[in-house]
């Protein structure tokens, strides 16, 4: 028989209050970074309005300009972010995040592409 030494509540209590906070701290980060998605997604949104007004109809050029090859670039980023804190707080579905946010096919398909002289490169 193997006898476990007596556990005070307070520990208990105390490792509650820290994954209460942890998960506060998860759903905290998922809200900004769902945030970030949204407001990058309206600026490529508003790009390709003002492109198509300007131009005077839905033709889309196949070279990129280089203002909206960024929000393009921006948007992937911030899509990247917010699938891999999903991920982190355990919901894997990405289909759901393209659904709900009408994420562009090019900004899904650009996702977790960095650039060699990107700011996210660390160095070896």
């Amino acid at each position: 028989m193997m006898l476990r030494p007596p556990r005070s509540r307070s520990n208990d209590r105390r490792e509650s209050a820290l994954d209460y906070e942890i998960v506060q701290e998860q759903a905290a980060a998922l809200s900004r970074l769902g945030h970030a998605l949204e407001t990058a997604l309206a600026a490529l949104s508003r790009y390709d309005r003002a492109d198509r007004d300007r131009n005077g109809g839905p033709e889309v050029e196949t070279s990129m300009h280089p203002c909206r090859e960024q929000l393009v670039r921006d948007a992937s980023d911030a899509l990247w972010c917010f699938v891999v804190q999903r991920e982190a707080c355990g919901l894997r579905d990405q289909r759901l995040i393209f659904r709900a946010y009408n994420v562009p096919a090019e900004v899904q398909n650009r996702m977790g592409v960095f650039e060699a002289n990107s700011r996210r490169r660390t160095s070896s």
